[in-house]
């Protein structure tokens, strides 16, 4: 029988106080894991709390910034000790900023390289050991359309998505022996609070431009939803993925099998 099942399993999934990263938890505690997570501020682990407790998820959350080391060192130190060692690391937590490339500084531009590509290195880092000596584990990096794709201003976050497109490949290749399986899920547009304002009507009832434009890309003629990342990441979070290691699951209704529409 395909096991789907995360009964037991510890899951840690970094930036998961909302979005993306809180829709992926919520699937894992629902097949069975028990899940802790991570944010950078006390207002937002607090909303997060009373989220995860509303959905009746006992989710054990931390104040944690992923790109210091010793920090993500206690944080796992402490999950391991009161919830057992870590079956399942997401590392979602990431940032982006959308810069014409010679407009943007030196500093933003190793700040986004921090958060969504050396984090990612940091808590990868912290947890395999504990993974090895369990005997499995399995990692999952949120990667992006960027990790193939270039476009306007979003030079730092596709350098970012690229790299960790890369270290995923690299985890698969030198822990792939240790029955660590490293993949990645590249999403496409979501439709989330954050990009509402993308997707509102015009005065004229049209779509917004962006909108218009993210919809005659995408093969499925919509945006996605976060519900639609769920099945994916439990799928390769689960024992029904074991020899599935290095792949970049890409879940963006078809955009990058498809060269667009003609003009008319």
């Amino acid at each position: 029988m395909i096991n789907f099942s995360l009964k037991g399993k510890v899951a840690l999934v970094t930036g998961a106080a909302y979005g993306i990263g809180m829709a992926i938890a919520e699937a894992y505690a629902e097949a069975g894991a028990k899940i802790a997570f991570n944010c950078r501020s006390q207002h937002h682990l607090d909303q997060a709390m009373a989220d995860y407790k509303a959905k009746g998820i006992d989710a054990l959350g931390y104040i944690c910034d992923v790109t210091k080391e010793e920090d993500v060192k206690k944080m796992v130190a402490d999950i391991e000790q009161k919830l057992g060692t870590i079956d399942i690391l997401v590392n979602n937590a990431g940032i982006i900023k959308r810069i014409p490339m010679t407009e943007m500084s030196t500093e933003e531009f190793r700040q986004v390289i921090d958060i969504d590509l050396t984090a990612p290195f940091i808590v990868s880092k912290a947890v395999i050991p504990g993974m090895i000596k369990k005997g499995h584990g399995k990692i999952i990096n949120i990667c992006s359309m960027m990790s193939e794709l270039g476009r306007e201003t979003v030079s730092a976050y596709a350098a970012a998505k690229g790299g960790l497109k890369m270290l995923t490949r690299n985890i698969c290749s030198e822990y792939g022996e240790y029955n660590i399986q490293c993949n990645g899920i590249g999403p496409g547009y979501i439709a989330t609070p954050q990009t509402a304002p993308l997707r509102e009507r015009q005065a004229d009832g049209s779509r917004h431009p962006f909108d218009q434009f993210i919809v005659s890309k995408t093969p499925a003629g919509r945006w996605g939803t976060v519900e639609d990342l769920q099945g994916p990441a439990v799928f390769l979070a689960s024992d029904a993925s074991d020899f599935v290691n290095g792949h970049i699951l890409y879940v963006d209704g078809g955009i990058l099998a498809y060269i667009g529409k003609q003009p008319k």
